[in-house]
């Protein structure tokens, strides 16, 4: 082995470097909630100035220890761990999964097949089937672990694809036209997924939403007898657990018995939302679920789980083996055979991380209990800011928040997009609190979502005083 390798695999190297890390990060998450001043939930730097330093950085001589590196990188990257951050959908991940994210990079499986993939493949199974069991599946309920939910909603869409035609095996007629009904309050990855499907854009069929952003339930009849006239098969129904810009449930319910009086394909993104199954005081927002032909969870995202790591769940098992139908024989001798433990006859992937193994621990450590306790801390918290909105009369709310995120506004007299559009960039720069923004009904919003169980109302109130001071010296200076 020449030396530049022996040196890279020495494993008292390593120790020393790991131990190093080890009291770096733990430095990172003891200081995530303290409340000094120049504490920075987001250290914005401008792109270009970003990339200049990291271009410098790439030309410089190599380093002994990689730790310093590994600071750089943690002092100029977002901080979702701090309390103040409050901005996109990304969880502060548990001190015990940088552990198992160790152990997974060390051995490195492939889960394509059981040999590659023996524990990985096997912990899938169990995670999946016990998630089933929670959203109130039966036990021929089954599942895989893939790499995020726009994979997961994209493999879920070609399962009801295989199961309503034969394009897989034979392709596109022509004259055909597929068609999916989804919410216009949708994530993107939907739309995206049915255009990679070769759907177009004719074939994305958005249903209104009501003052709730929640898919108007009632147009569905309408909007599926309109597409039948120009000629187009829906084979599918998606439904919104809940909505990226709001959170908002759709009525799963109303879409279950919308979906089997057609026979339609019923696919639930629940990629944020589904897991409100572990809360009995929130498990109602859910209800219908279990009717649902398939469904994303992120476990990444109110699961404190690593990214990306997201479970798609079959009501019948075997449906996931119908999806990816094709040989592969330096893998497997049968394609047709449904072996839960070769990864690759249900998944897009072959060579995918063992992130199964990061969501294992969590529930081999703290169990079902730390997942009802951080959807109800999280949505509560919600609610009691809803509340702070409701109460300051500088400010409006959106609409009643469901979940963990709440969009609002700061409001005067005139042009209310442009005054809090300059509101959040001043809060990006100065890098205390980090929120963003959507359009909803075409104006602008700030929106919070909380992800962090470590953020109290004090951080909340705090958030409002900035902006309100903000929004002053904004309205001074016009």
């Amino acid at each position: 082995m020449e030396d530049k390798l022996a040196q890279a695999y020495d494993a008292e190297r390593f120790r020393r470097e790991g131990h190093q890390l080890i009291d770096m990060i733990s430095d990172y998450l003891a200081e995530a909630t303290t409340d000094r001043n120049e504490v920075r939930a987001i250290p914005w730097q401008d792109p270009d100035k970003q990339l200049a330093y990291w271009q410098q950085d790439f030309q410089q001589p190599l380093q002994e220890n990689p730790n310093e590196l590994f600071k750089d990188v943690l002092s100029k990257s977002i901080q979702v761990h701090r309390k103040r951050y409050m901005g996109h959908q990304t969880t502060p991940t548990l001190p015990v999964t940088i552990l198992s994210s160790a152990v997974t990079a060390l051995l490195n499986q492939g889960m394509g097949v059981y040999e590659m993939g023996m524990v990985g493949n096997t912990l899938e199974k169990i995670l999946t089937e016990h998630l089933a069991q929670k959203l109130g599946y039966g036990t021929e309920a089954s599942g895989f672990i893939t790499s995020g939910g726009s994979l997961g909603n994209l493999t879920a869409l070609l399962a009801a694809r295989a199961a309503a035609t034969e394009i897989w095996h034979k392709g596109y007629k022509e004259g055909i036209q597929l068609a999916v009904l989804v919410s216009e309050e949708a994530h993107y990855c939907i739309d995206r997924a049915a255009r990679i499907m070769g759907l177009g854009a004719e074939g994305i069929i958005k249903v209104p939403v009501n003052e709730k952003f929640q898919m108007r339930t009632d147009l569905l009849e309408a909007y599926l007898q309109q597409a039948v006239s120009e000629g187009k098969q829906v084979i599918s129904v998606i439904g919104c657990a809940g909505t990226t810009s709001t959170g908002s449930y759709d009525d799963l319910e109303a879409i279950a018995a919308f979906s089997q009086k057609h026979s339609i394909w019923f696919h639930v993104d629940g990629a944020h939302g589904a897991p409100a199954a572990f809360s009995p005081k929130y498990r109602h927002l859910i209800q219908g679920i279990e009717k649902a032909d398939s469904v994303v969870v992120d476990y990444h995202k109110m699961m404190m789980t690593p990214s990306l790591s997201t479970a798609l769940v079959f009501k019948r098992g075997s449906d996931a083996y119908k999806t990816f139908s094709q040989r592969a024989q330096y893998l497997w001798v049968e394609q047709e055979s449904e072996e839960w433990y070769n990864g690759g006859k249900r998944s897009f992937e072959c060579t995918k991380a063992m992130s199964a193994l990061n969501v294992y621990t969590i529930f081999r450590t703290y169990g079902d209990e730390i997942f009802r306790e951080n959807i109800e801390r999280l949505y509560g918290l919600a609610a009691d800011f809803a509340s702070l909105i409701r109460s300051n009369k500088h400010f409006e709310l959106a609409y009643e928040p469901e979940c963990n995120i709440v969009c609002f506004r700061y409001k005067v007299e005139g042009e209310l997009t442009p005054l809090n559009q300059a509101i959040r960039n001043m809060l990006l720069e100065q890098g205390r609190f980090y929120i963003v923004q959507t359009v909803l009904n075409g104006e602008l919003y700030l929106r919070v979502s909380l992800m962090n169980p470590l953020t109290t109302i004090q951080e909340l109130k705090e958030l409002l005083q900035e902006i309100e001071e903000k929004a002053v010296q904004i309205l001074a200076e016009v």
